[in-house]
């Protein structure tokens, strides 16, 4: 399976997925703790991927998604952006919508 294979399968296995620099526990940047924080304010249940420990994800995603900063969250198999869009629909109460709706379907 080659990398944009393993990002797809990772993808549509997880109805939410968030690629970051380190992971939930341990965000090893500002942008990713803060979108982490985002998903655990609403309650979402999530997958993570830490992309300093896959450098074949980290450099392919942007390439797979069109989206060149990390994180970059998915919702549904969606990309839905990185950690400004990600906080703009937790603000707007969006963020718990949508991941009470990818829940629900999973």
């Amino acid at each position: 399976m080659n990398t944009e294979e393993r990002i797809k399968k990772i993808v549509d296995d997880n109805p939410i997925v968030l690629f970051m620099k380190g992971t939930p526990q341990f965000p090893m940047c500002g942008f990713s703790s803060r979108t982490v924080q985002a998903l655990k304010s609403c309650g979402a249940q999530f997958a993570s991927v830490n992309v300093l420990e896959d450098p074949d994800i980290r450099a392919n995603l942007p390439r797979y998604s069109n989206w060149p900063t990390f994180p970059q969250l998915f919702i549904n198999g969606e990309l839905i952006g990185g950690c400004d869009i990600t906080l703009e629909l937790q603000e707007s109460g969006e963020l718990a919508r949508m991941a009470k709706e990818a829940q629900k379907a999973a």
